[in-house]
């Protein structure tokens, strides 16, 4: 992360004209079409025309096929948010950094999932993006730990370590990572809102907004994964508060009962946005659809959040999701290729607006 540039104004206008520039090299439906009928190999080289080539070609000599490919996205990933950093200043620099904090909460659940599924430290560390305050060589040593426990006990004197610590209870009762993921969710979620300034302005109330939606689909997801899972959890324990659609007692009631939670979401003020989401949920019982379903509506929002207020951070979050959606379907399809998923699989699990 670069070095903290807080003095002075911010600078929204400079920082969002370089970030629309950047939102027009981003992949597009045809892009990913094209994708679809290559090859892990075809895809690297497709990929060395584009805006990628730098990376392609700085890792090409070490990592081939998938490898080779998913070095370079979270590389690139790394670069372009490290960049928005190094162009902002005062407030704006803040609000940007501590939102890509999510990159450590991603990390940190990436690290977790891989020492649960006994993946070896080089599997994991291919899914690490560097663009958080974690350095690489604190993520090496959580890469190579031989337990969760180990992990919960490096993470201690972190923004983590105490709510990990508190969760590891209900994780070694469950052997389900539930309890462990959603600390960290919350801790990265509530401690954001909590340092958010509430200064009067549109453009403040709008990124606001912008975080309860985060949160509300965040709670929804994990609602629907607690029912789902036939697991004795009760949901209120891992609500994260801060949103607008659920109350801490409605979620626990809701996520006993499946019908009644789609309704209730269905009713809210993201049903627009989700009713076919909830109506594929409801016909083919698959939550990966609905999940898919929650990013582009984040997405959706986020773009029309920067539409109304163009001189805030709103446009930079929307490049931020844009630019992670493009890396997530790039992964996606260069990961079924490999796996010999047909067309209509690896499309199914592509977020695209």
């Amino acid at each position: 992360m670069s070095a903290r540039k807080t003095e002075g104004s911010s600078n929204y206008e400079y920082v969002n004209a370089r970030v629309r520039k950047r939102r027009s090299l981003l992949f597009d439906d045809e892009d990913y079409r094209k994708l679809l009928r290559m090859g892990p190999g075809e895809i690297a080289r497709y990929m060395e025309e584009t805006e990628y080539e730098e990376e392609v070609n700085a890792l090409g000599s070490r990592y081939g096929g998938v490898d080779l490919i998913e070095y370079a996205l979270n590389r690139n990933l790394a670069k372009h948010f490290d960049d928005l950093l190094r162009w902002a200043d005062g407030q704006l620099y803040d609000l940007i950094a501590r939102y890509l904090r999510k990159f450590d909460e991603w990390n940190v659940k990436t690290i977790i999932r891989g020492v649960y599924s006994g993946s070896d430290p080089e599997t994991v560390e291919s899914d690490l993006v560097y663009a958080g305050e974690f350095d690489r060589r604190f993520l090496e040593r959580l890469t190579e730990a031989d337990s969760i426990e180990e992990v919960v006990e490096l993470l201690d004197g972190t923004r983590y370590g105490e709510p990990l610590a508190a969760a590891y209870e209900d994780y070694e009762e469950t052997d389900l990572l539930v309890p462990l993921e959603n600390a960290v969710d919350r801790t990265y979620y509530e401690g954001l809102l909590a340092e958010t300034p509430r200064s009067k302005g549109r453009a403040m109330e709008l990124y606001v907004e912008f975080l309860q939606a985060e949160i509300d689909f965040r709670n929804a997801r994990n609602a629907l994964r607690i029912a789902r899972s036939g697991a004795d959890l009760d949901p209120a324990e891992y609500f994260i508060d801060g949103g607008q659609l659920f109350r801490e007692s409605e979620l626990s009631r809701l996520s006993t009962d499946l019908d009644e939670l789609t309704t209730f979401i269905r009713d809210s003020t993201y049903g627009d946005e989700l009713s076919a989401a909830l109506d594929d949920l409801e016909r083919t019982d698959s939550l990966i659809g609905f999940e898919h379903a929650l990013d582009a509506a984040l997405l959706e929002y986020s773009d029309h959040l920067s539409h109304v207020f163009p001189m805030s951070i709103c446009p930079v979050l929307a490049y931020v999701l844009a630019k992670e959606r493009e890396v997530d379907n790039i992964r996606a399809i260069a990961r079924g290729r490999e796996a010999g998923l047909s067309e209509d699989e690896i499309e199914s699990e592509l977020v695209i607006l």
